[in-house]
């Protein structure tokens, strides 16, 4: 789904949550002189209330800390989201699903699997690696191999700035630690399956939630990859296995530029540093504009 096709949705409700066509907006409202800012918050409420998982607040500085504690309690997989910004980002989309929240007419019928066992179930059809080089058809509509593909590049001599590494608990203009994140508890024990219970994905270029199970279930078969923040457009990996030679972090670079070609097209420009910066460091970072 476009983010503009969200943003009218939003509006939309929060005009339906104002004019108390619902039951608990003609509640909200009461003597109907509640001014649209005040129905916008209650809306707001309303969304952040339909997720349904616990979170935990902690010191950004804190997070990683924070998220190995409640790995190890094997209550769920904890993902870091940001902060409350972040944290709304999330409720928002997932909510889109929620007919509490965004009613749905009586006769609609469901065009993608939106419940996490529907994603995890249509994950399971999605073949990797096969489908990175089809999310490029797919967008593009044109061979893999075509003009609009990065160049490979030359192999950097330093990889500093490659991988950014743990981004979601820290300003990203200054790089400093938030003042608060929230860490979700989600109930599975594996990570590759948070996109499926947060239905995260599905807009602009940002791949469906289904494909993003699968891809993270590939990648953790294979590197061990684990997903640690979420938020709203960006993804941080960590991985227990590196590339080992410049083949294979040249191919895992074409495939994660296929996943998410903005993490070359507004970041590493070509392909060479992307690789080098897999070899060298355990987060893997995704962006979506």
């Amino acid at each position: 789904m476009m983010r503009r096709n969200f943003l009218a949705m939003l509006m939309a409700a929060a005009t339906t949550f104002l004019n108390g066509s619902r039951q608990n907006a003609r509640a909200a409202l009461n003597d109907g002189n509640v001014s649209p800012v005040d129905a916008a918050s209650a809306m707001q409420q309303s969304i952040r209330a339909a997720l349904p998982y616990r979170y935990v607040t902690v010191a950004g500085a804190n997070a990683l800390t924070e998220w190995t504690r409640l790995r190890n309690s094997g209550e769920g997989w904890p993902v870091v989201i940001g902060d409350d910004e972040a944290l709304d980002r999330i409720a928002e989309q997932f909510s889109l699903e929620v007919n509490a929240v965004f009613p749905q007419p009586a006769n609609a019928s469901a065009s993608s699997p939106t419940t996490p066992a529907e994603i995890i179930a249509a994950s399971n059809a999605v073949r990797t690696p096969e489908i990175f080089e089809q999310l490029w058809r797919d967008e593009y509509g044109s061979d893999p191999e075509d003009d609009a593909m990065p160049d490979e590049g030359a192999w950097p001599t330093s990889t500093t700035d490659a991988q950014p590494g743990f981004t979601i608990a820290s300003d990203i203009l200054t790089g400093k630690p938030l003042t608060h994140v929230h860490i979700l508890i989600i109930p599975t024990p594996n990570s590759y399956e948070v996109p499926a219970y947060l239905r995260w994905g599905n807009w602009n270029a940002c791949p469906s939630p289904e494909i993003h199970v699968a891809a993270m279930r590939y990648w953790h078969d294979r590197y061990g990859a684990e997903l640690i923040g979420i938020n709203g457009d960006t993804i941080n990996m960590r991985v227990a296995r590196r590339p080992k030679t410049r083949a294979e972090a040249l191919t895992l670079a074409r495939h994660q530029f296929f996943y998410c070609a903005d993490i070359v097209y507004q970041g590493t420009d070509t392909l060479a540093p992307l690789a080098a910066g897999l070899m060298e460091s355990d987060w893997w970072f995704f962006w979506w504009d």
